[in-house]
């Protein structure tokens, strides 16, 4: 009776994962599902093409404006009446009547015009321009260290369902013995060799490997759900690791430097479109020259030009004086690239420490990878040893529980110590790729 109630519990553990799909997935797999359909990535490349667009907006600096338009209109105003037949060209010597002049009759006058606007000098304009570019690379960059990060994160997130797993297993085993030592207590008490305390104590222990079990599976499912929201998939999903949890040599070296990763680019190029945007405000003190062309038809019927004529010109404009604005967007503008130079240089600053840290992480990882080892084989063969003894009637309840406590204890800090090592040098390579 006792064997069956153990069998139904272990069941019921498991079942909690068997009632959603188990999905075997890779490294490999979870890196490709992740690049091409994270939604992160997705955003910082919309960005990316909103900076594009920003830059091809601002070709308008050299670019010439091209309008259409037809126009007609019913008038007894004397001033467009005459107007508009002289536009015409159908004027007569009996229009210049004072009476008609005064008081004409209706005139209809439908007119078509091409005009065009080109600008010439705009220095302000150029230097908007400039920035515009600055700010499409720098998004670029971005997008690009976007999906580096999402590299780091899918990997950091396998590294977590792999160490979710393999706590799942050391559970499993680690309850299977603590109820084969309950069969054990529960045979001595019964012929009267054990104490109802000592039957108790293994009793709780069975309970307490039993909740962390319980929460062992819970984890692997958050890993599987962080999982399938890196790759934009359904939740509804426990993916089950492909690979082993084994400590891995990514090769990462001590001489690699952050001049060229791609958001430290990202960040100088900030500050760059700042420091053009800064001149361009200073170059609105200085005159526009433009040019305008139109040519125009008229006619007292629509779409038909019999009278035609043309407009070519430049303008040299000059606003030497808007009250305080432009004084103080150029102040503002110049603060705003003093600003981006000091968080670029905090930026550098502050990545720097985090790779200094990170590669310290991976030496402290490497040390307590060997003493883990030693310490979970140590407390495998104590567990081995106390076993033995405990059947033999020599060994105390405690010391058993102990040694059967260490046990699970030290494989789980050796997977976890194996993880850490894994993710300190993949944060290294993260912080150091170009």
């Amino acid at each position: 009776m006792k064997r069956i109630i153990i069998a139904i519990t272990l069941i019921c553990i498991q079942g909690s994962l068997l009632a959603q799909d188990q999905v075997k997935i890779s490294l490999e797999d979870v890196l490709a599902r992740v690049q091409e359909s994270n939604a992160s990535i997705k955003v910082s490349e919309q960005e990316a093409k909103m900076a594009k667009y920003d830059y091809q907006f601002s070709s308008s600096i050299f670019l010439p404006q091209i309008s259409v338009s037809h126009t007609g209109i019913a008038t007894t105003n004397p001033l467009m009446a005459f107007g508009s037949k002289l536009n015409q060209a159908i004027l007569t010597q009996a229009d210049f009547n004072p009476a008609l002049l005064n008081d004409p009759d209706q005139v209809e006058n439908y007119a078509t015009v091409i005009s065009v606007q080109q600008p010439l000098i705009n220095m302000d304009g150029f230097f908007q321009r400039k920035a515009a570019k600055t700010t499409m690379e720098a998004m670029d960059l971005q997008a690009m260290r976007t999906r580096d990060y999402l590299d780091f994160e899918a990997q950091k997130a396998f590294g977590q369902l792999q160490l979710a797993h393999r706590a799942v297993q050391v559970l499993e085993k680690a309850f299977e013995a603590a109820n084969a030592n309950l069969n054990m207590a529960q045979n001595s008490y019964d012929q009267g060799l054990l104490q109802k305390a000592d039957l108790l104590e293994v009793k709780v222990r069975v309970n307490e490997v039993e909740n962390q079990l319980n929460t062992a599976k819970s984890n692997v499912k958050n890993a599987s759900d962080y999982l399938a929201f890196l790759m934009n998939e359904q939740s509804n999903v426990v993916y089950q690791p492909s690979e082993e949890l084994l400590p891995v040599d990514l090769g990462t070296t001590n001489d690699a430097s952050l001049e060229n990763r791609a958001d430290v680019k990202a960040m100088d190029l900030v500050s760059e479109a700042y420091k053009a945007n800064m001149k361009a405000e200073n170059m609105t003190f200085l005159p526009r020259l433009n040019a305008f062309a139109s040519y125009e038809m008229y006619d007292d019927q629509v779409f038909r030009a019999d009278a035609k004529g043309y407009i070519v010109g430049a303008s040299l404009s000059w606003d030497v004086f808007k009250g305080a604005q432009r004084f103080a967007k150029a102040g503002k503008s110049k603060t705003n690239y003093e600003k981006a130079k000091q968080e670029y240089e905090q930026y550098v600053a502050k990545s720097t420490m985090e790779l200094q840290r990170a590669r310290r992480m991976v030496e402290d990882a490497q040390s307590r990878l060997q003493t883990s080892k030693l310490a979970m084989d140590q407390s495998e063969e104590s567990l081995r040893i106390r076993t033995n003894r405990f059947k033999e009637g020599l060994e105390k309840t405690t010391d058993l529980l102990m040694a059967e406590a260490m046990y699970a204890e030290k494989q789980l800090a050796y997977y976890q110590t194996i993880f850490e090592y894994n993710q300190a040098q993949s944060l290294v390579s993260f912080l150091t790729k170009e």
